[in-house]
């Protein structure tokens, strides 16, 4: 396949310039097939000896929407220091069979090294390699007929070995020690797959030695600098489907709905997978199915959620609307993807936000939180569960496929101050004395308007003592249906007020967040999964080009932090705008907020996420030509 060109191919060169004397300091590994052929799981293999030998991982996942055939990849990164984005440049790529080195020679760097099928590989795809690329064939075939004879069974009986093979090759060149391996097998399969160990073992070991025999194996010199094994329990390797799960057991959700779509299928596969939290976790037919649902078990006091992508969340604005109305909490998960429609099922984009602010018809509040990696998603998927009861409205978690599917290797998460707050709720009373005149049952003002808070007492339904209506209309303080203007008007202030309230009452720290110095000569705008590309890029702009880089990430664009934002925007030297969509829309929903006009963007819409390398180049970009907008292009 011919190469895709890009602004930054001499950055991706530049880049091979990561390792010494003393070791590679940052390391990218690929590997690729057809899906389905475990790509997935070499991957994790990989990742996990790597984390195990004490590295710092961030593995970026691409696939296609079919289930088998396609081809598929998985990009890790390996530094012995936190690792926030993916990089352009390969270092080491490898092939069980012959489609990943057609796709992605041209990616390796001039010294890096392909491992490879001399059986399954085409001559003429090596031609595609960069000069000095060191080559290194494997014996796939030969390794499976050396195992069968151990284990009495065929080499096509343990074809779905060859996967694991390529990975032990890997680690043996580039200084992965095999122990990590052997541990890293063991987490993978537990259970009643334990008994897949010893035959993976295997493989991977005759691997491991026959790599060290090859010419060239010395001359590489990508090897991992030496690092400490990580302490136990010290760091965890996640990715954000895993992460929202955990974060909904731990804040005690306790129904869970969903109609299976990529990419929040995974999250609740896994909630599925723990039956002893007891979440009850139910597939529906279709979203709408899903979040009138969950708005039904909020009623009755159970935390509850439904988790989709852009497709599904579209089917569920009239659900919110009706959760808005009634001041029900759930909470709403969107993992968004490239759009519209059903756009790209699987890969990555950040289209969704000015829909996610304004989804429904009329006007309701609703809170909007927008997590930049795995860490931010557990901690704004707990409080989600907190603010949808203590403010009682819909609560939407804007993710992305990128940080659904990407895996980190983070600190583990800290449980500090995780309390619930179930908000203003109450039980039966001690006696029941108000009537309502039209049934003569003991009735409760759900909806009551307060004077100092627009926040009413709610009562969970089959409370006794407590009966209430739930319509889709407006409604009196009971629930009854009602068109009288002198109820609507401050009904409907009380509601919208709740915006005001959550502004004033969340802390800064979930609304925004700034890194940086506060005097830089560029300021970055973002939100979501760009966050470890602008984090990493702001290091190297300052060590390779002294250039000082501060960013502002919008955590909580609705309600919008206006008042710190803005003046954080005012004081930006040289201000641009970054976002994984065409129109720029966290620029527009700031000019809407604030009146200020962001005159440079970096924006990509190709459905792959931003690398820590388009990064820089872009912002040299526009520092040095004073370019208004870069689209990024890169990946395959």
């Amino acid at each position: 396949m011919s190469p895709v060109t890009t602004k930054n191919s001499q950055e991706n060169k530049s880049q091979s310039e990561a390792s010494s004397s003393k070791g590679c300091k940052d390391f990218c590994w690929m590997i690729g097939g057809p899906q389905g052929t475990g790509v997935d799981s070499s991957a994790t293999l990989f990742a996990r000896a790597a984390a195990t030998a004490g590295y710092w991982i961030y593995g970026r996942r691409e696939y296609h929407s079919n289930i088998k055939g396609k081809h598929s990849y998985f990009q890790v990164r390996v530094k012995p220091d936190p690792v926030l984005s993916h990089i352009d440049p390969v270092h080491l790529l490898a092939a069980f069979e012959h489609t990943t080195a057609d796709y992605h020679a041209f990616e390796v760097v001039p010294d890096g090294a392909l491992i490879y099928d001399p059986q399954a590989t085409d001559p003429a795809t090596l031609q595609n390699l960069a000069p000095g690329v060191l080559k290194f064939p494997i014996e796939f075939d030969a390794i499976l007929e050396a195992v069968g004879k151990e284990f009495d069974k065929t080499a096509t009986q343990l074809s779905i070995l060859k996967n694991a093979i390529a990975v032990a090759a890997s680690c043996a060149l580039c200084g992965i020690e095999f122990s990590a391996i052997e541990e890293a097998l063991g987490m993978l399969f537990t259970g009643k797959k334990a008994k897949l160990v010893p035959l993976n073992v295997a493989a991977c070991k005759k691997s491991y030695d026959a790599i060290q025999k090859l010419p060239g194996f010395s001359d590489y010199r990508y090897k991992l600098v030496p690092v400490e094994k990580q302490k136990a329990n010290s760091r965890v390797l996640i990715n954000g489907n895993q992460s929202t799960a955990l974060a909904k057991l731990k804040a005690g959700c306790r129904m869970q709905t969903y109609y299976s779509i990529t990419p929040a299928v995974d999250e609740c596969i896994f909630l599925e997978e723990h039956p002893e939290y007891s979440t009850v976790v139910v597939q529906c037919e279709d979203e709408l199915a899903a979040v009138n649902m969950a708005i039904g078990a909020a009623t009755t006091g159970i935390r509850a959620s439904t988790s989709t992508s852009g497709p599904g969340f579209c089917l569920m604005a009239e659900g919110l609307g009706f959760a808005g109305i009634n001041e029900i909490p759930v909470v709403v998960f969107n993992y968004m993807r490239g759009g519209p429609s059903t756009g790209l099922p699987t890969r990555q984009e950040q289209g969704d936000l000015l829909f996610s602010i304004h989804t429904g018809h009329g006007d309701f509040p609703k809170i909007l939180m927008t997590p930049g990696d795995v860490t931010e998603e557990f901690e704004d998927s707990f409080n989600a569960f907190n603010d949808a009861e203590r403010y009682q409205t819909p609560v939407i978690i804007l993710s992305d496929r990128s940080i659904a599917n990407n895996t980190m290797c983070v600190p583990r998460f800290s449980e500090d101050g995780l309390k619930i707050d179930r908000g203003d709720i109450v039980g039966a009373p001690e006696n029941y004395n108000e009537a309502d005149p039209q049934s003569g049952l003991q009735i409760f003002p759900r909806f009551r308007i307060k004077e100092n808070t627009p926040i009413s007492t709610r009562a969970v339904a089959g409370t006794p003592g407590r009966i209430h209506w739930l319509t889709g209309d407006e409604s009196t303080e009971i629930g009854h249906i009602t068109e009288d203007p002198k109820i609507r008007i401050p009904m409907h202030e009380k509601r919208m007020k709740k915006l005001e309230l959550a502004s004033r009452e969340i802390p800064q720290a979930r609304q925004y967040s700034f890194h940086g110095p506060k005097d830089a000569t560029v300021t970055m705008v973002s939100w979501g999964s760009t966050k470890g590309a602008i984090l990493e890029a702001m290091g190297i702009l300052k060590t390779e080009h002294q250039l000082d880089v501060n960013f502002l990430q919008i955590r909580m664009p609705h309600p919008f932090p206006t008042a710190y934002v803005q003046p954080i925007l005012e004081k930006a030297k040289l201000l641009i705008n970054v976002e994984n969509n065409y129109s720029a829309q966290m620029a527009q929903l700031i000019q809407m907020r604030t009146g200020i006009a962001i005159p440079h963007h970096i924006l990509k819409w190709s459905g792959r996420p931003m690398s820590q390398t388009e990064m820089v180049s872009a912002i040299l970009d526009i520092v040095n030509h004073k370019t208004e907008k870069v689209v990024l292009s890169y990946g395959l």
